[in-house]
């Protein structure tokens, strides 16, 4: 019999293997996201420009809501572009 290095697959076997969102400022201990920073901001903006939301993210509510804060803030000081092409 065939062993599975030797089968070869149409499409990916692990396209239904989802991988548990996970809140990545519970789970480092961040308390406080610096409006500055804008390399990790830019983790939560998409090409355009516009927030990712927690669905794709994985943030809690109190953590995205600190993130779209902050985001405002480093777009209100020029430090991110509110509207853009190729952002990243």
């Amino acid at each position: 019999m065939a062993s599975r290095d030797d089968i070869k697959f149409l499409s990916n076997p692990n396209i239904g293997d989802k991988r548990k969102k996970y809140c990545r400022f519970r789970k480092y201990g961040i308390k406080y996201i610096d409006y500055k920073d804008e390399q990790f901001l830019m983790q939560f903006v998409n090409e355009q420009g516009k927030l990712l939301p927690r669905r794709i993210t994985g943030n809690s509510l109190k953590y995205q809501r600190k993130v779209a804060t902050a985001v405002k803030r480093a777009r209100h000081l020029a430090m991110l572009p509110y509207v853009t092409d190729n952002l990243k």
